[in-house]
């Protein structure tokens, strides 16, 4: 990916890791846009960024996305990079019934539906020049961290829906890159056990990405680099670990615990994949899959 004299949109980029690539990429000389919630963050952005635009926008509203994508095209008609960063993340107990049904799909809508929608909106102007589409994804698309059951969900959503949206612009001049950043300190990661699980710097997040991104790689893994312990790092175990301390065997604060957590794998197991509630079974990151022109059918109906 060519890191200078480009345009760039960051969704959820007044806060964290949208925010640090904001920063960088702007610092390299290159027109960056920001998108968030909430406007007094936006505020602050371009008080400590100047040279950053920022746009107050919800990616889990269609309606604002098209008054988004309205918006962009008319002021920066060069846009040719799109980075969909914007997420939120809930603890959920899935043991107790939801008392709002809606509330429940609230990671679905922004995580998934955010990253879709704004994909659509502006890959007409991203094929047009040429340009380069970021979908930040997670490690936890493989390794799922149970007591985010559905944040882990719609970033395994985001990987394959990166995969297939990659072959499918293969021949347009779009570049499609997945970014799967392993555990961050930001304010969504705040409220975690120090010391249960290994993070890592928005800074060190971004200088690896950046020598990924220049060096041309389309799926970017962190994980060994950044000496995240991949598995060791999310386990949720339920025994003493090596410090002596009892660890939360969801990594779970206790209020969204369950008050039941089964701590022995059940008799009846489905291979060596099944276990305890909370134990999954961790397999490495698979390889990158090359997709062949020949499986790709276009079914119409």
């Amino acid at each position: 990916m060519k890191l200078t004299n480009r345009t760039i949109l960051i969704t959820g980029g007044s806060d964290g890791i949208g925010l640090a690539f904001a920063a960088k990429f702007a610092s390299l000389g290159n027109e960056v846009i920001v998108t968030g919630r909430r406007q007094a963050l936006l505020d602050k952005v371009k008080a400590t960024h100047p040279r950053i635009h920022t746009i107050q926008s919800d990616v889990g509203d269609p309606s604002q996305i098209a008054m988004l994508a309205e918006r962009v095209k008319k002021a920066f008609p060069r846009l040719d990079v799109l980075m969909n960063n914007a997420g939120i993340s809930r603890y959920r107990n899935l043991t107790l019934e939801s008392p709002d049904l809606n509330q429940l799909m609230s990671e679905m809508d922004i995580n998934v539906g955010g990253v879709v929608r704004m994909t659509s909106a502006f890959i007409d102007l991203l094929k047009t020049n040429k340009g380069t589409l970021i979908n930040v994804s997670s490690a936890l698309a493989f390794v799922p961290l149970p007591c985010l059951p559905i944040y882990c969900a719609t970033k395994a959503a985001i990987h394959s829906y990166t995969q297939s949206l990659r072959f499918q612009l293969e021949d347009s001049g779009v570049e499609v890159v997945e970014l799967m950043p392993p555990a961050v300190r930001t304010v969504m990661t705040s409220d975690l056990a120090d010391g249960s699980i290994a993070l890592i710097t928005t800074d060190k997040l971004v200088e690896l990405s950046m020598a990924d991104l220049a060096a041309g790689r389309l799926e970017i893994h962190l994980e060994e680099r950044s000496n995240w312990r991949s598995c060791d790092a999310w386990r949720p175990i339920s025994s003493t670990g090596s410090s002596g301390r009892r660890r939360s065997p969801w990594c779970l604060p206790a209020r969204y615990r369950p008050s039941r957590v089964i701590s022995k794998p059940s008799a009846r197991r489905v291979g060596r994949d099944a276990g305890a509630i909370g134990r999954p079974r961790w397999r490495p990151i698979p390889p990158k899959l090359k997709s062949k022109k020949e499986n790709f059918h276009v079914v119409e109906g």
